[in-house]
């Protein structure tokens, strides 16, 4: 038979028109491999910078000219001019502050958050450098390496916010504290410098956000943080670590909760050895009395839970700033929000909707790949977008140190979740094409699951309260837009784990992008119930029982017994194990990562058994080269736990 071929519309091969008639029958088996990858409509292009310059990006802001502000961890402020040409020009424009963490224009001049002042940066004789560095206004430090200070972002009213790092203890040295006035808390500056403190119980507030005049920030996983989130923050709120408590009794504190009054209720956990020293917490496996964050806002209502919750290890583990995607730039994503992250060098996509009042929503992956860890963003003329990053300290997956590079868009819409909506018995979601009908009206397509995360003082958490939330219907709307599925059991405030492993576009049965969305339902809304019996509950995955005739055998055999030793597996066998487990997020292979590579932990020579217990109980003391500690892994099942173990040890 002559072997016709034909090219398809993603421009990347030339395939035998019977391998397309064969995905046409079999699309989950076949078209998923040839779908489109992330990669395909986001491309990362450097910038590239002069010889020489170290661009450890604190800072970006676009100016209003299409220049670049740059500033870095080196305590230097660049100009780009040009900056999305092949031969943009550099500038330094200032120099000798200390550790930017932040840049914004306003009214001719620059400013930036250094440790302990917000800065104005003036170029007053108008040759291209400044000449004046005015303190705007100045916060305490105790020195302490973690002090760091984020920002400023503009106010609607002019003023600005900025927001301070908490330090750690001495000889507990895992607990984040409050040495000096407004560490973990967000204060406003006023245009005559005044300091007007804001909120309070932040830990690692790197990504604060200006939202369409909403204050917005995010946090990381850490001591009183099961994980990250993105929370919006009001004057008043308490976002959950207790360390900026201290000052909540000073007469300009908007926080009326104490620690005091904190305490008397969430247990601190400061409990002594036999020696007098500090114990550190530790996750307790199996426990039946903890506390939710949601549970502690039952007893002050001036906790603000997040708007979205960022699964560690999945979405980030160490979440940056936020930016809003403009108006007629990255496609049908217009309006929805990007979070950078820092230790997985890469940017997560959200969809807000605020239901009785507050912000909950979806959060999907969106690019990944970049060469450092993200830790600032800022628009471009073009609609492309400036991603500046750095890993010093902190470490990240990216391989390089420092960097500047560009994220564009192709101009192709990628098949995607472009949103989902609670609804009050499940979700709505709305793709960016219509879907193929046959897959999207099978209710085998889609899983959903939901947890929540512990409130204690212990560096990170186990998912925990984890429920499968069985999907009883679907309703595909006409046009292939939209798909509205029935689950039961939504829990509230819990995240929800919605995948669509099985749909698939209409047109080239491909799979989507990025097939699972992590929801945050704080609040589940009123109103009408989908019919059960007027939507669709096909179920491919009720297996057809066909009767078969047993043939006896005409004689019997006895087997011969092997004994065959249990071979270590690969790493494609255990990859999948892996990524599900997060494993990945923080390690890799051959290099050190976030974590040791996994060679460098097989020559420590652990037994599997040893390994297991360290993956359920980590001992941060063992590697103490390492800034990010490894928080207990409690929910990793044992089987699959002594197979990685297993494989890891066969590396050595």
């Amino acid at each position: 038979m002559k072997n016709i071929l034909i090219e398809l519309k993603t421009g990347k091969s030339l395939i035998p028109l019977f391998v397309l008639l064969f995905s046409t029958v079999f699309p989950s088996n076949v078209s998923a491999q040839e779908s489109p990858l992330e990669e395909d409509f986001f491309k990362i292009m450097k910038v590239p910078s002069p010889e020489g310059t170290i661009l450890e990006v604190g800072g970006l802001t676009t100016l209003p000219n299409g220049d670049l502000g740059i500033s870095t961890r080196r305590g230097d402020v660049y100009i780009v001019e040009n900056p999305t040409s092949m031969k943009p020009y550099f500038r330094k424009f200032a120099s000798g502050l200390h550790e930017i963490l932040g840049l914004e224009y306003k009214d001719g001049a620059l400013y930036c958050a250094q440790r302990g002042e917000l800065t104005k940066l003036v170029d007053t004789n108008k040759d291209g450098y400044a000449d004046v560095y005015e303190t705007v206004s100045a916060w305490p430090v105790s020195g302490h390496y973690h002090e760091y200070s984020y920002g400023p972002k503009i106010a609607p009213d002019g003023s600005f916010f900025v927001s301070g790092n908490v330090a750690f203890g001495n000889e507990e040295w895992w607990r984040g504290e409050s040495r000096v006035p407004w560490r973990g808390w967000i204060f406003k500056i006023h245009e005559d410098g005044e300091i007007e403190p804001w909120a309070t119980g932040m830990r690692s507030p790197c990504g604060i956000s200006m939202i369409d005049g909403e204050l917005f920030y995010t946090d990381n996983q850490g001591d009183w943080f099961g994980s990250g989130g993105i929370w919006q923050i009001e004057k008043g709120d308490f976002a959950g670590h207790p360390a900026g408590l201290k000052w909540a009794e000073l007469p300009n504190s908007p926080v009326s909760l104490t620690e005091e009054q904190f305490f008397a209720k969430v247990d601190n956990r400061k409990v002594k050895n036999e020696n007098g020293r500090y114990i550190k917490p530790e996750n307790i496996i199996d426990e039946k009395d903890f506390k939710t964050l949601y549970e502690v806002k039952k007893e002050f209502e001036q906790v603000k839970l997040p708007a979205v919750w960022l699964p560690h290890g999945i979405l980030g583990i160490s979440n940056s700033e936020i930016v809003k995607i403009p108006e007629y730039t990255f496609g049908p994503f217009q309006g929805q929000l990007l979070v950078g992250d820092q230790g997985q060098s890469k940017i997560m996509r959200v969809h807000l909707e605020k239901i009785n009042g507050e912000y909950q929503g979806a959060a999907w992956d969106f690019r990944s790949g970049f060469q450092s860890g993200v830790l600032r963003m800022s628009w471009a003329e073009d609609g492309s977008l400036f991603v500046g990053e750095t890993n010093r300290g902190w470490g990240s997956a990216g391989e390089a140190n420092e960097g500047l590079q560009r994220l564009k868009w192709n101009n192709q819409v990628p098949f995607e979740m472009l949103k989902i909506n609670a609804k009050p018995d499940g979700f709505e979601i709305e793709f960016t094409q219509p879907v193929d009908k046959a897959t999207a009206e099978d209710i085998a397509s889609y899983s959903v699951y939901s947890y929540t995360y512990k409130y204690h003082p212990v560096y990170g958490s186990p998912p925990v309260k984890n429920m499968t939330n069985k999907v009883k219907g679907v309703q595909v709307s006409e046009d292939g837009m939209k798909a509205r599925i029935i689950v039961d059991s939504l829990q509230q405030y819990h995240v929800h784990v919605v995948s669509l492993i099985g749909v698939r576009d209409k047109e080239n049965s491909y799979s989507l992008v990025h097939p699972t969305a992590y929801y945050t339902l704080n609040n589940i809304p009123d109103g009408e119930k989908l019919d059960i019996t007027k939507v669709s509950t096909k179920d491919s995955s009720i297996p057809v029982i066909v009767e078969k005739k047993v043939t006896k055998p005409t004689r019997k055999t006895t087997p011969t017994k092997k004994v065959v030793a249990s071979a270590a597996p690969t790493y494609d066998e255990v990859k999948g194990i892996l990524t599900k487990n997060t494993c990945l997020a923080c390690h890799n292979k051959d290099k050190k990562q976030i974590g040791p590579g996994f060679s460098e932990v097989a020559k420590r020579k652990y037994t599997d058994e040893q390994i297991v217990e360290l993956i359920y109980n980590p001992k941060p003391e063992n590697w103490p080269g390492y800034a990010t500690e490894m928080p207990p892994m409690p929910q990793v099942p044992k089987a699959e736990a002594l197979k990685i173990a297993k494989w890891i040890n066969s590396l050595d």
